[in-house]
């Protein structure tokens, strides 16, 4: 095994919802959030909200394969989303807010793509998995604020974390 950092990268609705469920893991060495998957160069928050940038809200993961394998990481992934809503996750809409996982090389695409099909055999779910997995691209770190968010801004974060029905969902599907 190789102690040689690697990236996983994520969209599962809001990013500040996606960065504690990975950072507590040993062998992550690190979650930022941010945009990938569109079509406009250096984007601001307000741009990929606004919907015209094609973005997705992701977290980019770093992570030791030695520590934490990426099948792993899937697995943390597939336990935060509704792999079945197209329109956004739970109360964040729109198609910044849909899932996807970016793949880095073949091996990723290979176990995401087994991943998924898994998750729809599971009987978890009665409707389809539309979640994509596409090709990496470029991931645009967002602004400082938004990073560690559920750090710097507990009482908020989990308000709107309360709030948003993402709890709820994924303690009906996985359990506590």
């Amino acid at each position: 095994m190789t102690n040689q950092l690697k990236t996983a990268t994520f969209a599962g609705g809001c990013f500040w919802c996606m960065v504690k469920p990975f950072d507590q893991w040993d062998g992550i060495h690190g979650v930022i959030s941010g945009y990938t998957g569109g079509h406009t160069e250096n984007p601001t928050y307000d741009d990929v909200k606004s919907g015209k940038t094609g973005h997705y809200e992701a977290v980019a993961i770093t992570y030791n394969p030695a520590v934490i394998t990426y099948e792993d990481i899937l697995t943390i992934y597939w336990q935060q989303i509704d792999p079945t809503d197209d329109g956004g996750q739970f109360h964040d809409r729109g198609d910044s807010y849909r899932t996807a996982i970016f793949y880095h090389d073949e091996g990723q695409k290979e176990l995401a793509e087994k991943s998924r099909q898994a998750i729809a055999e599971s009987g978890k779910f009665s409707d389809p998995i539309v979640t994509k997995i596409l090709p990496a691209q470029v991931f645009y770190p967002a602004e400082d604020h938004h990073q560690d968010y559920y750090q710097k801004n507990e009482a908020h974060y989990q308000k709107d974390r309360a709030a948003s029905g993402r709890d709820e969902f994924i303690a009906n599907v996985w359990g506590e």
